[in-house]
């Protein structure tokens, strides 16, 4: 496609075409020519927004795309409506891989009854790969809003499923051909398939209705990360054991491989809730299939401590993620 703005045909043919689910809250949309989108509330409703790119890879970026943004609104504790997407494609870029990016992100948007409500697509020379930057709409009951930074000393830290499924499942689709010269394919495929554990929003709503005072998607920077945010954001310490952390075998030995750190890889689908009842928000989880551990407690203080039987190592900023080590 040419350098610019995409043609007319194009935005209606392969990218409005596409947007299927609607939402009433949304009361202006994508149409050509459109800049904003509008949403109507409830008067005891406020608008929750978020924004991620997605940079680290191209394979599934219409889905990954959406699925990060409505992990990011699940974790303020507000029920998704829509997103707006920003889409960035090199000239090299066929149409039917913008069609189907679209898809994807339709696709995502109808599993969660989302609204893809408008956006921009254009075709540059500043990038060199497919970059999808997306802006997400949400809504939460006033006095129901949750933030990352609700910590309280004394509190449990539970995390839900386990650390690196996306750092994992990335890395097994990009890497396919190295991975096969140690594991077999079946291994590759399952690691591939760790996609499908990627939303929160279930583990969300029932971490709400068990009190949870803060939440945390676990994104770039993997566990270690959000720990430390987490920690940095409510003003408080931590007390964590590195043995009870949820990882899959996958993921260790796929890390293994690349020599990679599996703490400090991007890891949404796995999130962090600080709640009084740890106990019980597992024991609610797992009644609806959902792993989940508690791995330690905030503290008073500002020492963001990892233990094991062996040492223990206090917790620093998060640095680059593993991922950009080998994508």
């Amino acid at each position: 496609m040419k350098i610019g703005k995409a043609p007319e045909q194009v935005l209606k043919r392969s990218v409005l075409q596409q947007i299927k689910n609607r939402r009433a809250e949304v009361r202006l949309g994508a149409s050509v020519g459109e800049d904003c989108a509008a949403v109507s509330l409830a008067e005891d409703e406020m608008f929750v927004i978020s924004t991620d790119p997605i940079t680290g890879t191209a394979k599934d970026i219409g889905q990954l795309a959406v699925q990060v943004t409505i992990n990011d609104l699940a974790s303020a504790g507000a029920a998704p409506i829509g997103v707006m997407l920003t889409i960035l494609l090199p000239e090299r870029v066929s149409e039917n891989k913008l069609k189907e990016m679209m898809q994807q992100a339709e696709a995502a948007c109808a599993k969660a009854d989302m609204q893809i409500m408008g956006g921009h697509t254009e075709i540059t020379k500043a990038v060199t790969q497919p970059i999808i930057s997306v802006v997400g709409v949400g809504k939460a009951k006033k006095g129901e809003l949750i933030s990352t930074g609700g910590a309280r000393a004394g509190m449990d830290l539970v995390i839900t499923k386990w650390i690196g499924i996306e750092g994992t499942s990335i890395i097994a689709k990009e890497k396919e051909e190295q991975l096969r010269s140690r594991f077999a394919q079946s291994f590759i495929d399952e690691a591939k398939g760790f996609d499908a554990y990627l939303s929160v929003l279930a583990e969300a709503s029932i971490a709400v209705r068990c009190g949870a005072a803060a939440m945390h998607d676990v994104t770039e920077g993997g566990i270690f990360g959000a720990l430390w945010e987490m920690a940095e954001a409510s003003g408080v310490g931590l007390f964590v054991d590195l043995k009870k952390i949820p990882v899959r075998q996958e993921t260790i030995e796929i890390c293994e491989f690349f020599e990679l750190n599996p703490y400090e890889l991007i890891s949404s689908g796995s999130m962090l809730i600080a709640v009084p009842n740890g106990g019980q928000l597992v024991y609610e989880l797992e009644k609806e299939g959902i792993h989940a551990v508690v791995v330690g407690k905030a503290t008073e203080g500002n020492d963001r401590i990892v233990y094991s039987s062996e040492e223990q190592r206090f917790l620093e900023p998060p640095k680059a993620d593993e991922l950009y080590k080998v994508v």
